[in-house]
């Protein structure tokens, strides 16, 4: 073999090198398998169906949650029933006053949403709200 003579290992190569393009997808996809469980941090509830408008959620709004089981979640931070009245006095004294949006679960007994109601009505809140979810054709 001579030196400077051309042979088929000169030739350009056309080819794509895809492992460096699979060990970067392999990495996108773990650390989207990791986050994602962190970023889903609010209360699973199962909201009734209604044909309304959607609401704008406010940031100075309250969020109740009523959970299936009957537990009261304040802006998803469970809070216990004894806690739960001094909230809402708390709240009715705040100027302007914000608004309850009430989020029931539908297995959840309608005396544990009717609690809360006469409770936030004694503290003094004037705005309630329910949460529902559209109705999907």
């Amino acid at each position: 073999m001579a030196i400077g003579t051309q042979d088929d290992s000169d030739q350009m190569l056309s080819e794509i090198n895809m492992i460096p393009f699979i060990d970067v997808m392999l990495v996108l996809l773990i650390i989207f398998i990791i986050t994602v469980p962190v970023i889903k941090h609010s209360v699973n509830i199962e909201l009734p169906q209604t044909s309304n408008q959607r609401l704008l959620d406010k940031p100075e709004n309250i969020r109740l949650s009523v959970a299936a089981d009957g537990a009261y979640f304040w802006n998803d931070a469970r809070v216990e029933d004894a806690d739960f009245e001094q909230r809402l006095t708390a709240a009715a004294a705040q100027e302007p006053q914000p608004e309850l949006h009430i989020r029931g679960d539908k297995a959840v007994r309608y005396e544990r949403v009717a609690l809360a109601m006469a409770a936030a009505q004694r503290a003094g809140v004037r705005k309630i709200g329910f949460v529902t979810e559209p109705t999907t054709p």
